[in-house]
Parts: structure tokens; C-alpha cells; sequence
């Protein structure tokens, strides 16, 4: 590996450590005026203020994350193998390897095989700080893995089966093999409401809002991002 790459890479490390104090609620004020005097680069990105305004950070929250994505990776952008060697990081008990290949292809909208900062930060407002329908909308985009408009079982699965093997045997000591599959379902069943076998935008959000079952379970994605 390139001393770019390693650099791009523990960047992109202090990027998403950044972004867990973003969900978890720690980085205050005082920390994130901290995180900027330890900054070295003074440069700020074109369109910071136009990113204020389409998403729900703040400037001085937008400044943090620029600094932990672009300053320690110069070429601006992350490619889906440095996003599963962080998300590997994170979940050490389980193999997150799939999970981060389907978040980073939702993400990654252009489908150019790399993410912007834009692309990036967009997408967390939307999942940290978005409306419920915002993130309903999001959420079907990323079962909806080829792009066709619609969920089908399949889909749905290897999602979920991806979730699961990233939270890894520790999280559910219990976890039976087929739990995933009968999780899938069940829910394929509710969200299905005309039984042509696919799920629309429109069964999806309604049975998403209808449903507690479906919307505690999908909290899981919250948790995991």
C-alpha cells in the first residue's frame, strides 16, 4: 500500500470516528472547536455553504467533516475498499464486508465506484437528521439493489443477511441459521399488499408507517450506519 493510501485510509478512519460522535451526540461545541484547531489545512471546499443549506449540519459540523474527509484523503474521494476495511473496524466480531458493499453502492448514486464528500455527507444528513419519510425513501434504495424500482425477496435477504452477519454471533448469541430468512418473511408478506411478489415505494413507506413491528426492525439500519 501507497503512503497515499495509508494516508487516505487512517483519514478516512478519523472521518468515521467523527461521523460516530455525530450519532451518538458526544461531539459538542467545545469538541468540535478542538477537532478545528487541530486542523492544519485552512482551505474550505466551494460549496460548503450551499451543503448547509440542502442538508441538517451546521457549518461548523460541515468544517469537522470535510477536514476528516478530504485534508488526510487528497484525492476527495473513497473507493468501496477502503469503505469495508472501516466498516470491518468497527464490527470486529462479524464480517461486514457485504453490508459496506451495499451501503457504499447507495451512496455511491453516480454508480462511478467512488464517493464524494458531497455524495457522503447528503446521504448521513438524511439518516441522522432526516424526516421519517426521507429516511423510509433512503432505506428503500438501498434494498433495492439493482436499481429497477422495486424490492423484491431476494433483495430484501441479502440485505438483511448482510446485517446479520456484520453484527456477527456475539450480538445474537441465540441466532439461529435461518432467522433471517423468516425475518424476511414475514415482513415480505406485510409490505406485499397486492401479491405480484415485488415491493413499491409507495407498499414500502406504507407499510413502514403502518407497521411498529417493521419500524423498530428497521431502526436496526439506523444503529448500524
Amino acid at each position: 500500500m501507497s503512503g497515499c493510501s495509508k494516508r487516505c485510509k487512517l483519514g478516512f478512519v478519523k472521518f468515521a470516528q467523527t461521523v460516530f460522535k455525530l450519532i451518538t451526540g458526544t461531539l459538542s461545541k467545545d469538541k468540535i472547536e478542538d477537532e478545528l484547531e487541530m486542523t492544519m489545512v485552512c482551505h474550505r471546499p466551494e460549496g460548503l455553504e450551499q451543503l448547509e443549506a440542502q442538508t441538517n449540519f451546521t457549518k461548523r459540523e460541515l468544517q469537522v467533516l470535510y477536514r476528516g474527509f478530504k485534508n488526510e484523503c487528497p484525492s476527495g474521494v473513497v473507493n468501496e475498499e477502503t469503505f469495508k476495511q472501516i466498516y470491518a473496524q468497527f464490527f470486529p466480531h462479524g464480517d461486514a464486508s457485504m453490508y459496506a458493499h451495499y451501503l457504499f453502492h447507495a451512496f455511491d448514486i453516480t454508480q462511478t465506484g467512488s464517493v464524494k464528500f458531497e455524495d457522503f455527507v447528503t446521504a448521513l444528513s438524511i439518516l441522522l437528521r432526516g424526516t421519517v419519510h426521507e429516511k423510509l425513501r433512503w432505506t428503500f434504495n438501498l434494498y433495492d439493489i439493482n436499481k429497477d424500482g422495486y424490492i423484491n425477496k431476494e433483495e430484501m435477504m441479502d440485505i438483511v443477511k448482510a446485517i446479520y452477519d456484520m453484527m456477527g454471533k456475539y450480538t445474537y448469541p441465540v441466532l439461529k441459521e435461518d432467522t433471517p430468512r423468516q425475518h424476511v418473511d414475514v415482513f415480505f408478506q406485510k409490505m406485499d399488499k397486492n401479491k405480484d411478489g415485488i415491493v413499491t415505494l409507495d407498499e414500502f413507506l406504507e407499510s413502514c408507517q403502518e407497521d411498529d413491528n417493521i419500524m423498530r426492525s428497521l431502526q436496526l439500519f439506523q444503529n448500524v450506519m
